[in-house]
């Protein structure tokens, strides 16, 4: 029972954090361009950078497991 197993490469690099985003909060620019009034969520790495900005909880959880992130919820 003391085999060291190997669990593969750690996925912690691949954690992505999913939160809602307020309208009031895009430039201008981009609320130009939004359409609609569904709730927009924003997938951010964990040093803050915004890798995507959509329309639905649901479409940014399904783009992160697409591209092999792991989604968490922001409060």
């Amino acid at each position: 029972m003391d085999t060291k197993f190997d669990f593969g490469p750690q996925k912690d690099d691949r954690i992505v954090y999913i939160r809602a985003v307020d309208r009031a909060e895009l430039p201008v620019e981009l609320q130009k361009q939004i359409e609609g009034d569904t709730p927009l969520y924003a997938v951010h790495r964990p040093d803050g950078e915004r890798l995507a900005l959509v329309q639905g909880r649901r479409l940014a959880f399904a783009l992160a497991r697409e591209h092999d992130f792991a989604p968490v919820t922001v409060h």
